[in-house]
């Protein structure tokens, strides 16, 4: 039994020694590989410096070797920003990269302090002499943070804020200040003069005029105080510039911007009261534009009712003128008509005289030639044909008259001569009156030889 214990003993130490030597051996290579390896993340540049003193830059991802040496990690874009957010936003653990700091406090033009808050990002340079020279300047990204890239930030912040009132800030002015921002963090701090003048304005005690419109009078005092900010120039008209120290080592502007802007609290409430009197003096504009519409609205109406009473006038008037015209004109008509009419009756007239008395003429020629015509034949047979003519009506006549005569049947004579009424007494009477007819016919029955 006691051989068997001799036996295990050495067994067993050997055991532990060569555990503990195996333990040393890992412990030593996890030393010496956790201190030579490391992981490069996207989205960097590493500097990485070797036990032997070389020095090494990394922009690819992946496992990179150093054996026993130190590097730092320099986000390739890097962040200052002055924000009033608490909100932790924490995609990475790399808050040693980028700065957050609380809003800083501005002064303007016309010295009115206000909070601001505004957002920088730095691009690194990716060209290996570039970067080294920033990494022997600044050795570690916070000390280039905290020594170059946050005091610019502050530094012309606050001097874009001195070329600019926080009126005309709050006056339309916030996209001038965020372009100037970015101009200046870019190309270099401006130089410049403060200067103060006093200039006249025109006073005014009466309301807003609606015909000014927008460029109305102003009020108070008869000079105003003027602050300027004049950029200082060389002597070729370029403006001089302070320049950003980082842009010597290749570090550019990404993006720059201005995200608020909190005024004091008496200015709020200068502005406040600024915005009411802007807003009564837009309302008594308003007012005194309607009540000028309103005017003009009247005095529309009223030449709009003279005009249509003029117009109602005018074309009474040239209705009456019309009817006169036409009746004058169916005068003239009228009469042109009826001196027309005259005139062709005239015509008509003399031509009827003229015919009539070439048919007097030739009714006085006819009469003649038959006067003459019957002249020459009672000259040649004293008329005979016609005497005997005359005398065979006559005896005609009367021997109708006698063949007619009422005979009685009874007749009385007075004196016992011839009863009266008898023939005798018809045929003497009968030639009475023969010889009367003859008489007024004053022919002679006698036949000349």
């Amino acid at each position: 039994m006691e051989t068997n214990n001799t036996v295990k003993k050495p067994n067993i130490i050997a055991w532990v020694w060569k555990s503990i030597i195996s333990i040393i051996i890992i412990i030593s290579l996890y030393a010496v590989l956790s201190n030579s390896f490391f992981y490069a993340e996207p989205g960097y540049i590493y500097h990485v410096r070797t036990v032997t003193g070389s020095e090494q830059v990394i922009t690819e991802a992946g496992y990179k070797f150093y054996p026993f040496g130190r590097y730092n990690a320099w986000k390739r874009a890097m962040t200052v920003q002055a924000n009033a957010s608490r909100a932790q936003i924490n995609a990475e653990q790399d808050g040693n990269t980028s700065a957050s700091i609380p809003p800083l406090n501005i002064v303007f033009l016309d010295q009115v302090d206000a909070d601001a808050q505004a957002t920088v990002r730095f691009s690194i340079p990716n060209d290996i002499d570039t970067f080294l020279k920033l990494a022997h300047e600044y050795r570690t990204p916070e000390n280039l943070l905290q020594t170059a890239l946050i005091p610019s930030f502050k530094e012309t912040l606050q001097a874009t804020a001195s070329l600019m009132s926080a009126e005309d800030f709050y006056s339309g002015g916030r996209t001038q200040f965020a372009r100037e921002f970015e101009n200046q963090m870019t190309r270099g701090i401006y130089i410049v003069e403060r200067q103060e003048t006093q200039e006249l304005i025109k006073s005014s005690s009466g309301s807003a005029n609606a015909s000014l419109g927008t460029n109305q009078d102003q009020y108070g005092d008869t000079t105003k105080t003027v602050t300027k900010v004049v950029r200082l120039k060389d002597e070729n008209g370029i403006e001089l510039r302070k320049p950003q120290n980082f842009i010597d080592f290749g570090i550019s502007i990404v993006d720059a911007r201005i995200t608020e802007m909190q005024p004091n609290a008496k200015f709020k409430e200068r502005m406040q009261l600024k915005q009411q009197a802007s807003a009564d003096r837009a309302i008594a504009r308003e007012q005194r534009i309607q009540e000028e519409e309103q005017r003009l609205l009247a005095i529309a109406r009223g030449e709009r009712e003279v005009a249509e009473r003029q117009a109602e006038a005018k074309v009474d008037q040239i209705q009456k003128t019309t009817e006169a015209l036409t009746e004058k004109q169916l005068a003239i008509t009228k009469a042109e008509k009826e001196r027309e009419q005259a005139i062709i009756q005239k015509a008509i007239a003399q031509e009827n005289l003229e015919r009539a008395r070439i048919e007097a003429q030739t009714q006085v020629t006819l009469a003649d030639a038959e006067a003459y015509a019957k002249r020459q034949i009672l000259e040649a047979d004293n008329a005979l044909q016609q005497k005997l003519d005359a005398e065979i009506a006559i005896q005609g006549l009367w021997a109708e008259a006698f063949s007619k005569r009422a005979v009685p049947t009874n007749v009385f004579g007075s004196n016992g001569n011839t009863p009266t009424g008898s023939d005798s007494e018809t045929t003497a009477f009968m030639q009475m009156l023969t010889l009367d007819a003859a008489k007024r016919l004053s022919y002679d029955r006698t036949i000349e030889k």
